[in-house]
């Protein structure tokens, strides 16, 4: 679940599952495909009913939500034990953990971005919990370590989450975060010694920072501290942006701009590249629309100037050319366009269009050498357009395949960019854009151990929704494949808050692809591949679209024999966990397993806890009678029914995860549970020192991945991959 928008993007594709300790005691509740006479560990049923507009719903695990109360600690601790005991029971575990850790071992490079005299990115040697920082004088040059997050956890559990360096490049401001946890703590590090300054920030969440341009300070986003033990559970309210002098305490730091008249905006700063200006976009919860203004840096104590008050589309700035403001927005263009606002007549009458709206989806620019780099969605897969300022069409980027890019960061006298460029099959590699010829060239590509991108192809397919909606699939598979209806199909899906699915790499999927699986990505309503309708298409009351895309989506890959009902399986995290639970109860006979993530399952409740208020502009809110019977009629922990042959479920959460509070997942293995005790087994992950997917550390993904791909497995009833072990 994305604490907002901007902060979305971040564990798609990569199968966070959480893996507790090994058991060596045998599953007690037999095979994993049928219960055998085992038994769930006990979980009360409460009498708490609650009232919303003359309906009474019950919430019998209300007590779960107490998460630090012996009684819940004791049933978390038994279900730990079952899982463990099941999963490690699965006779290939072991040998698909080997296989994906050799899989896994390939090194990994962000694009390069350059400040001053330096360049800097990060880089894995594979197998690394954390990825590593560096820094160069040029990018032939041989990089030196700048940051190492490894050593700052025996378990690799401190994870660098966000970083911001200074315009002159000798400067670099970075959070941190522990086991998992969205809350950040600042550090800053001088880049030509390598050591730290005193520097703290506290408090900080679901922001980044941004320097002046003299290198004295940098804006920041936090929160008031919260209660004493509360700070997991506890509802964030009234965020607000500061700016922190270097040598200075956090105390002293200036209030820049918070909202005093709602608790749920969130808000974020940016200085211009030209140091001028400090532009400031606020949003309430994570309503893509959003507001927009700006404080002129030249002159002290100078008033905020509103040029967008009321948030009625989105407005992303990208740049800016003296007092004009180069703005990405869908005002007027549901799949976007980017407008110039002069800061003199900033109003709408005097925009000028740069780049108008066009048949694909412009999902993001940036103003990079004296032109606009823009990157397209074209059915969900990237296409990227370079202009010039006055809106010529300046040419095309050439990309090597359906997939992904990423990156373009620069600033507007950089003489060329970086960008990172993947698909499903192949690995990412790093490109270098050359932005007065157009031309590009490899910088850093990748060997993959034991795995031949060109054995796998990749396909669009689309399929009709329940009101005929064409819903996109991408499709993975070895070429040839058989379309007889047996293969092993994972199916993926998301399908919220304007975010959007893009082919990517990861070496689960490719592990998944070596075992003989087939890999399917529905694209569905609620994200952002399509602009604003689409998104729209799959909120509050409209929400239904998105389960319907996804039933459609599996129907479709029966239906042509990729696979078949016994051998398909869907998973999905945060809400994607929330689209998993309400499919597999809405039709439950289409799949053989499935896997909830770190899933929004009370929907009722989800607004109570951390930042799930400013979720109800996707959801809706319960005060809302019509929004309130939208949401009691899929709400994964309200629609659990006795007896129901529902598919063998494995069901994820951390215990340290402060986006969605654990106790979804709590609530819904319980009730799944107690609803058919004999049937196909329910399972729930509760992974210590660990959150909702960022910054876990990689041997704990490896880990992750082979236990929730022998779930599967053997939910298909396959036989052990005895082809895994002998290429140990």
């Amino acid at each position: 679940m994305p604490s907002r928008v901007a902060y979305a993007v971040c564990l798609l594709f990569l199968f966070l599952w959480s893996a507790a300790d090994s058991a060596q005691a045998g599953c007690p509740l037999g095979s994993i495909d049928h219960r055998q006479g085992g038994s769930y560990p006990a979980a009360a049923r409460g009498g708490q009913l609650d009232v919303f507009h003359g309906v009474s719903v019950a919430d019998p695990y209300r007590w779960m939500e107490a998460i630090d109360e012996p009684e819940t600690r004791d049933w978390v601790k038994a279900e730990a034990k079952l899982s463990a005991a099941c999963l490690a029971a699965i006779p290939e575990r072991n040998g698909i953990a080997r296989r994906l850790k050799t899989l896994w071992n390939f090194e990994r490079w962000s694009a390069p971005v350059q400040h001053g005299a330096n360049w800097f990115f990060s880089h894995n040697d594979g197998l690394q919990n954390q990825s590593m920082l560096f820094v160069a004088p040029t990018l032939e040059a041989g990089p030196r370590l700048l940051l190492d997050p490894n050593g700052l956890s025996k378990d690799g559990t401190v994870a660098l989450r966000e970083l911001a360096i200074s315009d002159d490049g000798t400067r670099l401001a970075y959070a941190l975060s522990e086991a998992g946890s969205d809350w950040q703590t600042w550090h800053v590090r001088d880049v030509a010694t390598g050591r730290d300054l005193p520097d703290q920030i506290h408090w900080s969440k679901a922001g980044s920072a941004s320097w002046l341009k003299d290198g004295s300070g940098f804006y920041y986003t936090a929160y008031d501290r919260p209660q004493e033990g509360a700070a997991l559970k506890e509802r964030n309210v009234y965020q607000k942006l500061y700016l922190h002098k270097l040598g200075t305490a956090q105390s002293a730091d200036r209030l820049i701009y918070g909202r005093s008249d709602d608790p749920d905006w969130f808000v974020g700063g940016q200085v211009s590249d030209d140091g001028r200006f400090l532009v400031i976009q606020a949003n309430h919860g994570d309503d893509v629309r959003n507001t927009l203004l700006v404080e002129g840096l030249s002159a002290p104590a100078t008033a905020i100037q509103t040029v967008i008050g009321e948030p009625d589309a989105s407005y992303t700035f990208i740049g800016n050319v003296g007092g004009t403001l180069y703005v990405l927005t869908d005002r007027e263009a549901p799949r976007y366009r980017i407008i110039a606002i002069d800061l003199g007549r900033p109003q709408p009458e005097n925009w000028r269009t740069i780049v108008a709206e066009s048949d694909e989806t412009l999902e993001s620019a940036g103003l990079v050498g004296g032109q606009v780099v823009a990157k397209y969605l074209k059915d969900a897969h990237s296409a990227v357009v370079r202009f010039a300022l006055d809106g010529k069409r300046l040419g095309d980027v050439g990309l090597p395949g359906l997939g992904t890019a990423s990156g373009f960061d620069g600033q507007l006298a950089s003489s060329e960019t970086t960008f990172v460029f993947s698909s499903y099959t192949q690995p990412p590699s790093v490109y270098r854009l050359d932005l007065s010829t157009g031309k590009t060239a490899v910088w850093r590509a990748p060997k993959l151990a034991g795995f031949d991108p060109a054995a796998f192809e990749t396909r669009q397919v689309f399929a009709s929704s329940k009101d005929g909606t064409k819903v996109p699939i991408f499709l993975v598979a070895r070429r040839g494949v058989a379309l007889d209806g047996s293969n092993p199909t994972i199916l993926y899906g998301y399908g919220g808050f304007n975010i959007s699915l893009e082919p990517q790499f990861s070496p689960s999927i490719a592990g998944w692809l070596d075992m003989g699986g087939v890999y399917a990505v529905a694209t569905l309503r609620g994200g952002g591949e399509y602009g604003r309708a689409w998104h729209e298409a799959g909120m509050k009351t409209h929400k239904q679209n998105v389960f319907d895309d996804f039933i459609a989506a599996a129907s479709y890959l029966i239906d042509e024999k990729w696979t078949s009902p016994s051998r398909l399986a869907i998973l999905g995290g945060s809400n994607g966990g929330l689209l998993v639970g309400a499919v597999l109860e809405q039709r439950p006979e289409l799949f053989a397993a499935a896997v909830p993530e770190v899933g929004v399952m009370d929907m009722l409740r989800f607004r109570e806890f951390t930042i799930g208020k400013g979720w109800e502009s996707d959801y809706g809110s319960v005060d809302d009678p019509e929004e309130f019977k939208a949401l009691l009629a899929y709400s994964p922990v309200h629609n659990v029914k006795s007896g129901v042959d529902y598919p063998a479920t494995l069901v994820i959460t951390g215990d340290h995860d402060d986006r969605v509070f654990p106790a979804h997942s709590f609530k819904f293995a319980a009730a799944m549970q107690n609803a058919n005790p004999d049937g196909k087994p329910v399972l729930i992950r509760i992974e210590t020192r660990a959150g909702h997917g960022q910054g876990k550390p990689t041997a704990k993904r490896i880990a992750e991945t082979a236990d929730v791909f022998a779930f599967i497995r053997q939910s298909f009833g396959l036989a052990a991959a005895r082809r895994l072990e002998r290429r140990e």
